[in-house]
C-alpha cells in the first residue's frame, strides 16, 4: 500500500465546500483467486469512511465488499469556509486505518 494513505482536495465556493479524495486500498473482495497458486484472496475492504469539517461529521459512509480498488470520494457541503480543518478517516475489515487532515483552499 502507498505511504500516503489519503489524497485530499478541497476548495470553497459561495460557502459551499467541495472535496475530492483519493483512498489508497487493494479493497479485496475475497471472491478473486491468485492466478499463480489457485488460492482465494482474503477479504480486505474498507467498512467506514467518515470526514470532519472542523470536528463536526459531515459525511459518514458504509463501504464494503464492492467498493473498487484506490476508491475515489466527491462531496460537496454548506457553510465551508477556506482555511477550515477537514478530516478524512477510514478503517477496513482488518483494523487497519487511515487518517489525513487538511484545510479547505
Amino acid at each position: 500500500m502507498a505511504n500516503k494513505k489519503i489524497k485530499i482536495r478541497a476548495w470553497t465556493d459561495k460557502g459551499k465546500a467541495t472535496v475530492k479524495a483519493i483512498l489508497f486500498h487493494p479493497m479485496e473482495t475475497g471472491l478473486r483467486k491468485n492466478k499463480a497458486t489457485g488460492k482465494i484472496i482474503p477479504a480486505h475492504f474498507i467498512t467506514e469512511v467518515k470526514c470532519e469539517h472542523n470536528g463536526k461529521t459531515v459525511l459518514t459512509c458504509l463501504w464494503g465488499p464492492g467498493v473498487s480498488k484506490n476508491p475515489f470520494l466527491s462531496f460537496r457541503f454548506k457553510n465551508a469556509k477556506a482555511g477550515d480543518s477537514l478530516k478524512i478517516s477510514w478503517k477496513d475489515n482488518k483494523g487497519e486505518t487511515a487518517t489525513t487532515t487538511d484545510k479547505i483552499g
